[in-house]
């Protein structure tokens, strides 16, 4: 549903979610706190997707400046993961379940702090900092009093029950009575619930040098895992510049490696260059898809060639995204036929993506994932915690930068994008979806901004991606059945090897938008691929502190 409104919004994949971050908005919160408690009820409503042991990605604008900030809050590999750890312990491959799939840090709770500080820096007027406990006591009320399982969660627990039910604390929590949950039915997750509670009582940082780090390292140990309390005592969220692409339209932003986040742009900038220089139409569906996974493909290539952890890489990804670099493989890509393909690609996982624009036009877009559903299946008891697996990000080739070694960062597909463009409109845009992020990011962005769509629209039309998604395991060109049937005998005519799937299929991600005119007017859309919902509000009028 596209809703307009002129004081907050906020955007998510469950619309419980979205009613929290939309209730902080309308109490005179700002756009990053908004999103921290939308994202701490994510943990609770949607725990095969997102959960407090993952990692997460930040862009977060203060209202009236150029430029967003970037918070990296990935975790790095335990300082007893060396590169041989695969052979030492037996493995033929990184696992993708159990204790020895848990071999990175979870960032997601530092990148809430950070987040939280660089917008308790701003200054403005009449605003008052959110308590902790405010922004978490919903997600914790969630977690204890029970949550409704969707089918999204009752379908994935029954899809990898075989590879979940084996692992740590796995069973006692998400097998109630010993069988997957069905859809509707009543789930608590108590031990979720009071660590969100200690947490808002001790702070965030309790999750790394507090007495919620010594639960976890215990519970770590004792599932025996390689990850140790020093490792998570030496985790910090990081904040940074976002990778800039400038356009006569505008700048687009997102995140530097170790995420894909240049991919996004690096596809964006191409399409824009066949738009500008080869007669490309947004309105020529056949044409506009051929063009976005062509770009894809030259973006896809040099991002797996390149991309893992930034301190051991050569390239500088801010020279990919200038109009020369981004020309020359834009001029390579033949509008009439399809390029060779595969190109292995990394597996898809579990994420979600939200955002939120205040009153202030102040802006939030966030990221954040377990990877795998349920990550890496192991449950700590203490805390209710479901750590991720991705250490899958990583590769067991030597002299890449993304190869396996102690105290790196795994490559990521996640990031969250941003756009302020010329004629002084802001847009906050993302999905879920692995290898589907980058091509969802372009499609919805460029429907709205070129292709005369509202954001709502923008976002339900029927979309494609190449590659593999969350539980996806197949590199061919996914196009959903809803496409014209032209559209599709003109693809595979271009050479494309096209896969139906169904009409809204969540394989393709879930993507959210919103834009904030020049006057303050917002509009945004949420995806019908998934549980969520826009949530605008009209503010109370804000008090003084101490004021009655």
């Amino acid at each position: 549903m596209n809703q307009e409104t002129t004081s907050g919004m906020v955007v998510t994949p469950h619309w419980q979610a979205s009613q929290v971050g939309q209730a902080v908005l309308q109490e005179g919160g700002n756009a990053v706190e908004a999103t921290v408690a939308a994202a701490a009820a994510l943990c609770a409503l949607y725990p095969h997707m997102t959960g407090l042991g993952g990692d997460g990605f930040w862009l977060v604008l203060e209202g009236g400046a150029s430029d967003p900030v970037f918070i990296d809050a990935c975790g790095r590999s335990g300082h007893a993961v060396e590169a041989d750890y695969c052979a030492r312990n037996g493995l033929g491959s990184l696992p993708m379940r159990g204790p020895h799939a848990a071999l990175t840090v979870a960032g997601a709770v530092s990148g809430w702090e950070a987040a939280l500080a660089v917008a308790h820096s701003w200054q403005h007027k009449g605003h008052a900092v959110q308590p902790l406990a405010r922004l978490l006591g919903p997600a914790a009320d969630f977690a204890e009093q029970g949550i409704t399982v969707t089918a999204s969660q009752a379908a994935m627990t029954v899809a990898k029950q075989d590879q979940l039910c084996l692992q740590p604390g796995f069973a006692e929590v998400f097998l109630p009575g010993g069988h997957p949950p069905a859809p509707g039915q009543r789930m608590h997750l108590p031990a979720l619930g009071n660590t969100l509670h200690r947490l808002a009582l001790e702070g965030l940082s309790s999750f790394y040098t507090g007495a919620v780090a010594e639960d976890l390292a215990a519970d770590l140990g004792a599932a025996e895992n390689a990850l140790t309390l020093h490792d998570l005592q030496s985790h910090t969220a990081t904040v940074g510049a976002a990778v800039r692409m400038n356009h006569r339209l505008g700048s687009f932003f997102n995140c530097p490696p170790p995420t894909q986040g240049t991919s996004s742009l690096l596809i964006l900038g191409q399409v824009l260059w066949l738009l500008d220089h080869a007669g490309l139409d947004v309105q020529d569906e056949a044409a506009f898809v051929h063009a976005i996974v062509e770009s894809t493909k030259t973006a896809f290539i040099l991002r797996n060639r390149c991309v893992g952890d930034p301190a051991y890489m050569a390239e500088n990804v801010q020279h990919w995204v200038q109009p020369e670099f981004m020309a020359g493989l834009a001029k390579g890509i033949s509008m009439a036929q399809a390029a060779p393909w595969p190109c292995q690609s990394p597996a898809g996982g579990d994420t979600v993506w939200l955002g939120a624009i205040d009153r202030w036009g102040n802006a939030a877009s966030c990221i954040q994932s377990i990877y795998h559903e349920f990550g890496s299946g192991v449950v700590l008891p203490r805390t209710g915690v479901t750590w991720h697996n991705r250490a899958l990000g990583f590769g067991l080739y030597r002299g890449h930068p993304n190869a396996l070694g102690p105290g790196k960062k795994p490559f990521h597909t996640l990031n969250p994008a941003m756009a302020r463009l010329a004629d002084g409109r802001l847009a906050v845009y993302g999905t879920m979806g692995g290898e589907g992020q980058p091509q969802t990011q372009a499609a919805v962005l460029l429907r709205w901004l070129l292709g005369g769509l509202n954001p709502q629209t923008a976002v339900s039309r029927p979309r494609w991606l190449l590659g593999r998604a969350w539980g996806d395991v197949s590199d061919s060109l996914k196009v959903e059945a809803d496409f014209a049937p032209q559209v599709l005998v003109r693809l595979r005519g271009m050479g494309h090897e096209v896969e139906l799937t169904p009409a809204c299929n969540p394989l393709m991600g879930h993507a959210g938008l919103i834009v904030r005119e020049p006057d303050g007017t917002l509009q945004g859309g949420a995806d019908p691929r998934g549980d969520g919902c826009v949530a605008g509000c009209t503010p109370v009028p804000l008090r003084k502190r101490g004021e009655k």
